[in-house]
């Protein structure tokens, strides 16, 4: 892909608009559960201060619906990004507003400043012309570092780049350059391992890999439907109606190309999906009347594991089980260990399995860890990202 970046481009003396993703979860008493994506956007906010650049950085926060909500200020976010670079990080109290604009455009070179959440705005998320207009006033250049919302066509993730030099900035470049390699010419074997509750959501990617991969391991509630069409029962559990007509499509197509599609063989099933609820694993023809899925089992997880263990690319997408819930997080935590001791090119993306491996210390033992969310499942689908199209070198 043919990104305009920011590493070729001269910042010296420039104030420079940077769109990040700092949309971090939150704790109960609303301080930071984890800063990841804070501490993947240092690279390119350090390459801008240590080349003299005044930088502007804006991001959104949860979902305030275009209206401030005290609850998602990014105060707490400006205090972390300040310990994370070693100097003060000075936050701004609104966006456009004739006194920030005047504070954020007198930024000086070695400095940085983060505006308000963006989403306190209606012309965010509309991509108001005005409103990116006004975000662009800010700066002499953009730079977009936020892959996990760059398939939203806002205004500060695409509006904007009408206005000034639009740039990838250091993650954005590297969650392509990784992607890319899923859907070009991957080693093989190549394995796409996806779980998470909704076929809905994932069949689009299922489709799109299905040519590329050598083998797709299917776990998760999606794998409920796949399960219901080969003749077994699910007990309870949950299949969207649509579902099963759609994995009976997909497994057809799978045979006619000669693609392996490994479905679980053995189950964790629980009486109610509550920590205190009984379970216990069955075979996937022995799941009760009544009960619900709740995980894969430990045979499953055993063969899902060696499978990815000889494969050459992994690509994995999804929770195996309830990971939320202690008890049914075995799959994915098994999951997580056996592709962080995969020895090939592994890329891992959503927030369930990257938080698998946050919890278990594994996420340097992985090749890629995707910021990306539905992104990077559209990027995978073959989707036209706003985000980075906005990017991209003419000619």
């Amino acid at each position: 892909m043919n990104l305009v970046r920011l590493a070729a481009f001269a910042v010296e003396d420039r104030r420079v608009l940077v769109r990040v993703d700092f949309n971090v979860p939150l704790r109960p008493d609303g301080e930071i559960a984890d800063d990841t994506r804070i501490r993947s956007s240092l690279p390119t906010i350090r390459h801008l201060l240590e080349r003299g650049a005044g930088v502007i950085l804006g991001s959104h926060l949860g979902r305030p619906r275009g209206r401030p909500d005290p609850q998602l200020r990014l105060d707490r976010v400006a205090r972390r990004l300040s310990e994370l670079l070693g100097q003060d990080v000075l936050k701004l109290d609104g966006v456009i507003e004739p006194e920030v604009a005047r504070a954020a455009t007198g930024v000086a070179r070695g400095q940085a400043v983060l505006l308000e959440n963006l989403r306190f705005y209606p012309g965010e998320e509309a991509n108001d012309p005005a409103f990116a207009r006004a975000l662009a006033g800010l700066a002499d250049v953009y730079v977009n570092d936020a892959f996990g919302t760059a398939h939203r066509a806002h205004a500060s993730t695409a509006g904007v780049a009408e206005h000034l030099p639009a740039l990838a900035g250091l993650l954005m470049a590297k969650e392509i350059e990784a992607l890319e390699q899923l859907l070009g010419e991957p080693s093989r074997p190549y394995v796409a391992v996806l779980g998470g509750s909704k076929v809905a959501d994932k069949l689009p990617i299922l489709k799109n890999l299905l040519a590329r991969v050598d083998v797709m391991l299917v776990g998760g509630g999606m794998a409920n439907a796949f399960l219901a069409v080969t003749g077994h029962g699910v007990g309870d559990s949950r299949v969207e109606p649509d579902a099963p007509r759609e994995a009976t499509r997909f497994l057809t197509a799978a045979a006619k190309t000669g693609k392996r599609v490994d479905l679980p063989v053995d189950v964790v099933v629980a009486e109610a999906i509550a920590p205190d609820a009984a379970f216990r694993v069955v075979g996937v023809d022995g799941v009760p009347a009544g009960w619900v899925v709740v995980d894969i089992g430990p045979e499953t997880q055993r063969r899902f594991g060696q499978t990815v263990g000889e494969a050459a690319t992994v690509f994995w997408n999804g929770p195996l089980g309830i990971a939320e819930i202690e008890p049914f997080a075995g799959g994915t935590e098994a999951m997580a260990r056996a592709v962080a001791a995969c020895p090939g090119h592994t890329v891992v993306g959503g927030g369930d399995s990257v938080a698998a491996l946050e919890r278990l210390g594994l996420t340097r033992a992985i090749g890629h860890v995707s910021t990306g969310g539905g992104a990077t499942l559209e990027f995978l689908e073959g989707k036209e990202l706003p985000g980075v199209a906005c990017l991209l070198r003419e000619g």
